[in-house]
């Protein structure tokens, strides 16, 4: 058995808009995601990270490229077989209000999977017994199965939608912003969870956020994203510490920082995010990079390995450390 568990090459989707214009959403899209392990997804609104894991999830199919899981080719699944992939990825959502069916008690919503998937937990005693042990695992009450959402504070809610994610006891859960819209105290208490899970069961998770300091607590490796392609991954503290795209040291420097030490200077960037509709030819990044040359506007970058760190690499012409530094201070 192979310790990468999803494997993602080349993959590309566009969609259709007015007239004969195509978005094109995720271009050339690669990654790895290994077994227990947190990978963050990280860029500006629009940039394709929500459409990846939706493609991940099986909810939208790609133009091209291949998606592997666990050796298999989810998307060539049909009938039973395509059935059992879809307990094996599941999804926390961004807001626990609008997640939960106000309908239904947490009980129930935690259960609504088993009516689809109805070989797990055949008897209703099994099914009784798996959600009171659910709760127990997020932190809840085992009475709290017959409360209904709007009984419970967000963070709460949280936890219900986290249990009613690993009722199927899945591989993979993909956490699109699962904490943006709680309190901080909140946030933290949540994240400790997600964590402890993954300790306990072995769970990967794909974490979308746009929080830097939430990505680098919980992340082992980080992907950042620019309009539809990954500019830069590698592991956590490398992104942050060194990172080698000019674009990821902008977002990185746009990070609040409570040490004055680690503060810095910020990097300011020229100029609006360009269109997905019509992206800037040779590097994406061009039009807003102060390390742009000719080169940058005819050529598609190459990829650029971190030369200390393994696993650590930037599609840029003119990569930061190539001269074996950041620059300090950038206005542009």
């Amino acid at each position: 058995m192979s310790d990468r568990l999803l494997e993602v090459r080349d993959v590309t989707k566009t969609f259709p808009v007015a007239g004969k214009n195509t978005l094109r959403a995720l271009d050339g899209i690669s990654l790895d995601l290994a077994r227990g392990e947190t990978l963050g997804l990280v860029g500006e609104s629009g940039c394709g990270k929500s459409t990846l894991a939706r493609t991940l999830l099986m909810l939208e199919r790609p133009d091209s490229g291949t998606v592997t899981f666990d050796g298999i080719d989810p998307f060539s699944l049909r009938n039973k077989d395509l059935l059992a992939f879809r307990r094996r990825v599941q999804m926390v959502f961004q807001d626990p209000y609008a997640s939960l069916n106000s309908r239904m008690s947490a009980g129930d919503i935690i259960a609504e999977p088993w009516r689809t998937h109805k070989t797990l937990y055949k008897s209703r005693r099994d099914r009784e017994m798996r959600v009171r042990g659910l709760l127990d695992l997020v932190g809840l009450r085992a009475r709290d199965a017959d409360r209904y959402p709007q009984e419970f504070s967000g963070g709460q809610r949280q936890r219900i939608g986290i249990a009613r994610a690993l009722a199927l006891n899945p591989d993979v859960i993909v956490c699109d912003e699962p904490v943006s819209a709680l309190d901080l105290s909140v946030q933290a208490q949540v994240l400790n969870l997600l964590n402890d899970l993954q300790q306990q069961l072995g769970i990967s998770y794909i974490f979308i956020s746009h929080d830097l300091s939430v990505v680098r607590h919980v992340a082992d490796r980080v992907a950042v994203m620019y309009l539809g392609r990954i500019i830069e991954n590698g592991p956590t503290e490398a992104v942050f510490d060194r990172p080698n795209h000019p674009y990821t040291a902008a977002l990185m420097s746009a990070a609040p920082k409570l040490e004055a030490a680690q503060r810095g200077n910020r990097i300011l960037l020229k100029g609006e995010v360009p269109s997905p509709l019509n992206p800037p030819s040779g590097c994406r990044f061009r039009t807003r990079c102060w390390r742009a040359t000719d080169i940058c506007a005819t050529q598609a970058p190459p990829v650029a390995p971190d030369p200390q760190v393994s696993g650590h690499s930037a599609e840029c012409h003119h990569p930061l450390l190539a001269e074996g530094a950041i620059p300090v201070t950038v206005s542009a």
